[in-house]
């Protein structure tokens, strides 16, 4: 449970600066400036990841079955309905553009990348509160 609330604690952290981003980042600004996209996609990267960590450590908890990908953590999460299949496919979604990020960076699409500054954070809030009060359980 210690590691779930650490790793809650990250995620919460990085929603903040998410959601700073989300009013503060412009269109132009972003596609234009390497710097700022770098700066926003660590923050998304880390974002995402947290969750990926705290889905981890819920089905290592829970003793379910061991996920091959980072997707199907949420999924597994779904299936022992910890979270609904909407999220759960949100999520999922936010996982595949965490691995975007992390191994095809030069290839990542800045206009898919604003989308997802501007909207991903509402399943991860989603994804927070949720896990939240199972982790109180």
């Amino acid at each position: 449970m210690e590691l779930v609330e650490e790793h809650l604690k990250e995620l919460k952290k990085y929603l903040d600066v998410w959601k700073k981003y989300k009013k503060e980042v412009k269109f132009w600004d972003f596609y234009e400036n390497i710097d700022v996209q770098n700066m926003v996609l660590h923050c998304l990267f880390v974002a995402i990841q947290s969750a990926i960590d705290v889905a981890n450590d819920i089905i290592v908890m829970k003793n379910l079955e061991e996920p091959s990908t980072y997707k199907e953590s949420f999924e597994i999460l779904r299936k022992n309905k910890i979270i609904p299949e909407r999220l759960a496919k949100n999520l999922m979604a936010l996982a595949g553009f965490r691995n975007i990020i992390a191994h095809l960076y030069f290839r990542v699409d800045t206009e898919k990348a604003y989308r997802v500054l501007k909207a991903g954070d509402r399943h991860l809030e989603e994804f927070f509160k949720i896990v939240r009060k199972f982790a109180k359980k």
